[in-house]
């Protein structure tokens, strides 16, 4: 009996090898062997591996509470509540509809590419949200930068972006982000707005907006919406990709909107039939819990007024993190000049650090961030300020 086990054991260990030296071979010679791996899309993984019970992750593109922890707004459990007492069906929602603000983006884009009578280059803010060129060249589009931030003064190269607005030949495609600028926070005064928007008409040139952030800038949606509404009245030919993950917390599932400006019903009628078109074949049909949602919100006088409040809550939040920020590095005796922390508005923060620095900071203090020195600000807590100034002090002076 033992030999057999024996043999048996010896049979299983041999089938074992083979079975591992064939998987190894397969793999040798597989379809996708010479696929590279790409580099990390995010910093959550050097976060995750770091054991330091204090440690600060400021690199999270997503609403955090004053403890830290994602946040699901009231009037988003009130609203989800009426939608699943409604007992709706689950059947597919029209073609029309986007997934989220980069599923926006992705729609224009390729319109932009088959339908645009124009050059097929966009620019873009220098620098800008880190997807865009991705979404854009992906799409077919050549995509051009504009200045935009000016690193000397950590604030606005107004004159750098008009220059380059008339610069830029007849009827280009720019792109705006239309309130809190990812990732510098820097946005144009209302003044500065309507200069912009002289330069783009007297070009010729299509407006594209990118509304990601509406009411995270000054708590105020309709403060938010004013370049964009601007240059409707102006009579620009816009189009505007829109997201309701930040201002709602839906990010998850994935609610926003394409929409472009038509000059007549219709031309409405046309556009809306290419975009259909367009998305068809991309992913066929939107989600539709999120959207049910999100409507109810809209379209509820009670609860839109009760998720205007929440906004500004979220909105004064974060402006609160930003003076603390300030005022910690103040009294730790800080020589630099910090007021850019509170002048700037948004989620996110451009601190001014340099590369050197932010490894730093995450090397010597356990704070993680993006190597550009851009911070999110939803990620300083009443708790971690002080240790955050600390570790910034440490390391800049």
């Amino acid at each position: 009996m033992h030999s057999a086990l024996r043999i048996a054991s010896r049979q299983a260990t041999t089938l074992r090898r083979a079975s591992v030296f064939g998987l190894q071979a397969a793999r040798a010679g597989s379809t996708w062997a010479n696929v590279p791996q790409g580099p990390p899309v995010c910093i959550t993984e050097a976060f995750k591996a770091d054991s330091f019970e204090k440690k600060i992750n400021l690199g999270v593109g997503a609403y955090r509470d004053d403890k830290g922890k994602p946040y699901v707004l009231p009037s988003v459990r009130t609203a989800e509540e009426k939608v699943v007492n409604a007992k709706l069906n689950k059947e597919y929602a029209g073609i029309t509809g986007s997934i989220s603000g980069t599923g926006a983006l992705r729609i224009a884009a390729a319109f932009l590419q088959r339908f645009y009578p124009g050059d097929k280059t966009i620019y873009i803010p220098n620098p800008s949200w880190a997807n865009h060129k991705a979404v854009f060249s992906d799409a077919g589009l050549k995509v051009q930068q504009y200045r935009y931030y000016d690193k000397n003064t950590i604030g606005l190269d107004f004159e750098g972006l008009i220059v380059d607005i008339k610069a830029a030949p007849k009827g280009s495609i720019f792109l705006f982000h239309a309130c809190a600028h990812n990732p510098t926070g820097v946005d144009p005064s209302q003044e500065q707005w309507k200069e912009i928007s002289e330069a783009v008409k007297a070009q010729g040139h299509f407006s594209f907006f990118d509304m990601a952030y509406q009411g995270f800038a000054s708590g105020d949606t309709d403060k938010d919406a004013f370049a964009l509404r601007y240059f409707v009245e102006q009579g620009h030919e816009v189009c505007l990709a829109q997201s309701f993950a930040k201002n709602m917390g839906l990010y998850g599932e994935r609610v926003g909107a394409f929409s472009i400006l038509g000059s007549s019903a219709e031309e409405k009628k046309r556009l809306d039939s290419q975009i259909k078109i367009l998305v068809r074949p991309m992913y066929s049909n939107p989600p539709i819990h999120g959207a049910r949602v999100a409507s109810e919100i809209l379209n509820t006088p009670a609860l839109y007024q009760q998720w205007l409040g929440e906004v500004k809550e979220m909105a004064d939040r974060i402006i609160t993190m930003r003076s603390l920020l300030k005022s910690n590095l103040e009294k730790l005796g800080s020589r630099h000049d910090w007021s850019h922390i509170t002048s700037q508005i948004g989620m996110f923060a451009y601190t001014g650090l340099d590369a050197e620095s932010m490894k730093k900071l995450a090397k010597e203090h356990s704070v993680y961030a993006t190597m550009d020195g851009r911070i999110s600000v939803a990620g300083i807590t009443s708790d971690n300020v002080g240790r955050l100034a600390e570790a910034i002090y440490k390391v800049k002076g």
